[in-house]
């Protein structure tokens, strides 16, 4: 995907790209108890903390093969060049995920997924209980008004939609 790239020289370029010069990007603040993060992004509903590690290989999506194999038939010339057939291959190493013959990617996953979840949500006849989580460490015996009213109003905005 980045020749010679890493989870930490995506992080090094990612501070050296928005530190300082994105609003939403942000250094992450320790936290005790929470997991180690590496950046953070702040939201409508407030800051998120991100962590890289694995990012790149989660993040790999390749093009579909039946985008490739339609601009290796361009009649453009250099587009055609750029995507040149795949090498026949032996049918003993081939490998990972697969669905009616082109590799499945993460979004693809993630609308099949989704698709099924729809699905069987509209085949039950669900009830919701609103949960609040009372300050951010989790700790019982102890709350955070502030965190407690705008997560109400961040998950009340959207009941009707």
């Amino acid at each position: 995907m980045f020749p010679k790239s890493s989870d930490t020289t995506f992080k090094d370029k990612l501070y050296s790209q928005h530190l300082g010069k994105t609003k939403a990007f942000e250094k992450p603040k320790p936290a005790k108890g929470k997991a180690e993060a590496h950046f953070s992004l702040v939201h409508y509903a407030g800051t998120v903390d991100y962590n890289i590690t694995g990012w790149l290989e989660k993040n790999k999506d390749p093009l579909n093969d039946s985008v490739c194999q339609l601009y290796g038939k361009s009649g453009v010339k250099i587009l055609a060049a750029l995507y040149p057939p795949p090498p026949p291959e032996d049918k003993a190493k081939k490998g990972g995920k697969k669905k009616g013959g082109s590799m499945q990617t993460v979004s693809s996953q993630f609308r099949e997924n989704l698709h099924k979840l729809m699905t069987n949500l509209r085949s039950t006849h669900p009830h919701f209980v609103r949960c609040l989580i009372p300050n951010e460490s989790k700790t019982p015996g102890t709350g955070n008004i502030e965190l407690n009213m705008s997560s109400n109003q961040y998950s009340t905005s959207n009941l009707n939609n």
